[in-house]
C-alpha cells in the first residue's frame, strides 16, 4: 500500500504528534469526506506499508524523529514558492526558514527523496512572469545538489478559492506566454542541475524541456525500495493525473497553512472549527469515531 499524507492538509507542519502516535499505534481511522458516516480502518504497519508520500510546505515539526520513520520507505513533497504572506498566510520566512529545512531535510534522507514543488502558479498585478524568474532562480540556486526534481502546476480556480484568487486579481496568461514562461523556468532549473515536470497540466510542455509528472511515482518508488510494484493509476484523481493509487489519511478542512489558492479548506471559519477537536492521541484526525460511524478495514 502507498499512503499519503496528505493531500488533503498538510500533516508534517500542522499534525507531526498525532502521525507520530498513529505509526506506534499501528493504524489510524479516516473518514470518508463523501460519507460522513463512513470510517476506514487502515493499518500502518511496515510490512503493509510500501512507501509513505509526505506532502507539506513545512516539514520542521516533524524532523527530529525521523528515525521512528526507520522501517519505511518514505519521500517528500516540498512545496517552496516565492509567494508573500497575502498568499501563505501562516508560513515561516523562506529565505532564514523554509530554504534551510528544505537543505537540512535533504542531507537527512538524501536529495533523491526531497521533491521540490513550485506550485501552483498564478500570475497578478504584483507576481507577475519576471517576479516569478526572479524567486524561482533564488530558490534554485539555493537549492542546488539538494534536490533533483522541481514539479511546477499553474492554479486552478475551484468554488473554495474563487474569492481568493479574485482578490489577488489572479489572471491566466495566453498558451504562448505560457510556453515562454515555462522555457525560461526549465532552463533556469537545469542549470542548477534540477530537473522540471508538470502536475496534472492539460498542456503539454515536453518541447520547453517539461515533462508530465507522478507526484506519486510507482518508479521512483520502486527504485526508493528495491520492489516491483503492482499498483494501478488513481481513479480518483483528475483525468490529467499520472499517480499510482493511494489511501490518503488526511481530513479536508484543517490546513492551518492558510494559503489563499488551497482547495482542501472551505472557509478560515471551518478550518478554527476542526483545529479545536485536534487531539494527538486520537485514532482520527481532528475528531473522534461517533457510536453511529461504521468503521471497516480498508
Amino acid at each position: 500500500m502507498l499512503l499519503s499524507v496528505s493531500r488533503r492538509t498538510d500533516i508534517p507542519s500542522c499534525y507531526s504528534e498525532w502521525f507520530y502516535n498513529r505509526i506506534k499505534a499501528g493504524f489510524v481511522y479516516v473518514r470518508n469526506p463523501m460519507n460522513y458516516r463512513q470510517v476506514s480502518e487502515v493499518r500502518l504497519t511496515p510490512d503493509l506499508i510500501d512507501c509513505i508520500i509526505f506532502w507539506t510546505k513545512n516539514p520542521i515539526p516533524m524532523m527530529d524523529r525521523l528515525d521512528e520513520l526507520k522501517e519505511y520507505a518514505y519521500y517528500f513533497q516540498f512545496t517552496l514558492t516565492g509567494y508573500g504572506r497575502d498568499v501563505e498566510r501562516n508560513l515561516p520566512d523562506k529565505r532564514t526558514v523554509l530554504i534551510p529545512a528544505f537543505q537540512n531535510l535533504s542531507d537527512k534522507i538524501g536529495r533523491e527523496r526531497v521533491i521540490w514543488r513550485y506550485d501552483p502558479i498564478f500570475f497578478s498585478d504584483r507576481y507577475t512572469r519576471e517576479y516569478h524568474l526572479n524567486a524561482f532562480r533564488c530558490i534554485a540556486e539555493a537549492l542546488r545538489g539538494y534536490t533533483e526534481k522541481c514539479v511546477i502546476s499553474f492554479v486552478d480556480i475551484y468554488p473554495k478559492n474563487r474569492k481568493n484568487m479574485e482578490r489577488l486579481s489572479c489572471y491566466v496568461p495566453d498558451e504562448r506566454e505560457i510556453r515562454k514562461f515555462a522555457k525560461e523556468l526549465n532552463e533556469i532549473a537545469e542549470r542548477n542541475g534540477i530537473a522540471v515536470a508538470s502536475c496534472a497540466e492539460k498542456m503539454d510542455l515536453e518541447d520547453c524541456g517539461i515533462v508530465h509528472n507522478r507526484c506519486i511515482d510507482r518508479e521512483m518508488i520502486e527504485r526508493i525500495t528495491g520492489r516491483r510494484l503492482n499498483v494501478n493509476r488513481d481513479k480518483n484523481q483528475r483525468a490529467e493525473c499520472g499517480c499510482a493509487a493511494s489511501v490518503d489519511i488526511g481530513t479536508y478542512n484543517t490546513c492551518g497553512n492558510g494559503c489563499a489558492y488551497c482547495y482542501a479548506n472551505h472557509s478560515a471559519n471551518s478550518v478554527g472549527s476542526n483545529l479545536l477537536k485536534y487531539d494527538p492521541a486520537s485514532p482520527i484526525l481532528c475528531g473522534r469515531v461517533e457510536t453511529e460511524d461504521r468503521v471497516k478495514a480498508r
